[in-house]
């Protein structure tokens, strides 16, 4: 699965010390992770509580109060999700070239062609 093969590329990153290939691979691992997080209902954890805690409002209490069952995503929306990273550093490559920081432009082209070999 292309998830496997990025958490064995990003230990082999680590390993080697390619600082670049760490980053774009962990915040792309990030990326995925947020894409399967669900939203939990207003007042109400997973098992449906509606009791707050009287130290912060609207939270939730009791075991179990912040679970919430993540998302499948499908190879495809694992693609996308790829996908999107690549473009968000290319394009922070062009803002910073127009901001004159060529040096963390370079960065972020280097971390969109490491994250653009899984697409």
């Amino acid at each position: 699965m292309l998830l496997d093969r990025i958490g064995t590329d990003l230990r082999e990153a680590m390993r080697s010390r390619d600082r670049v290939a760490v980053a774009a691979l962990r915040s792309a691992l990030a990326a995925v992770a947020n894409a399967e997080a669900q939203p939990s209902p207003d007042g109400q954890g997973a098992m449906g509580m509606t009791s707050t805690s009287e130290h912060v409002a609207g939270s939730a209490i009791g075991v179990g109060a912040t679970e919430v069952e993540r998302k499948r995503l499908s190879p495809d929306d694992v693609l996308a999700v790829l996908r999107r990273e690549v473009e968000e550093r290319r394009s922070a490559a062009r803002e910073l070239r127009s901001a004159g920081r060529a040096d963390r432009a370079d960065e972020a082209d280097a971390e969109a062609e490491v994250l653009a070999r899984y697409c």
